[in-house]
């Protein structure tokens, strides 16, 4: 009986250390290339997303905040009073990054684009985009993607 008893206890150790992995205030990247994590604030409420990341004139290194729209939808971005460059990495329902506008520019108020069916958008620093890997059909981890059909689930 305990031969069955400890491959049990594994699993459940093991099931609960990759649940644990997920947490609101970190999503995982992972492609080809890389698997990194980055530390997020959650901008859910439309209050929060409208402010976002306005007014701060940093953004500690492999951090950024994570937009949520349920349902997915047609969304723009701009930068009116983000005094920081940005990378907005856009994310549809099921975890896929679906494209990725490198460089936005601070005060910029040309409407950055990010398709017609965005569920997360992901900001960070400008250029670790490109520096990370990070394009269509990397793949991301958060457990926002845990109600719907994710390729990497929580």
């Amino acid at each position: 009986m305990s031969r069955l008893i400890a491959p049990a206890l594994i699993f459940t150790f093991w099931a609960g250390g990759a649940l644990a992995d997920c947490r609101p205030d970190r999503v995982e990247l992972k492609n080809d290339q890389t698997q990194l994590r980055f530390n997020v604030e959650l901008a859910i409420t439309p209050q929060e997303r409208s402010s976002g990341l306005m007014f701060r004139d940093s953004l500690p290194n492999r951090s950024g905040m994570l937009f949520v729209f349920d349902p997915p939808q047609r969304v723009a971005f701009w930068m009116k009073n983000t005094l920081i460059p940005l990378d907005m990495i856009f994310i549809d329902k099921t975890g896929a990054v679906s494209s990725v506008h490198e460089g936005a520019i601070p005060g910029d108020l040309t409407p950055i684009e990010g398709g017609d069916s965005v569920f997360a958008v992901l900001e960070i620093n400008a250029g670790l985009a490109a520096r990370y890997g990070i394009e269509a059909g990397t793949q991301m981890r958060h457990e926002i993607f845990s109600q719907g059909p994710a390729i990497w689930p929580c």
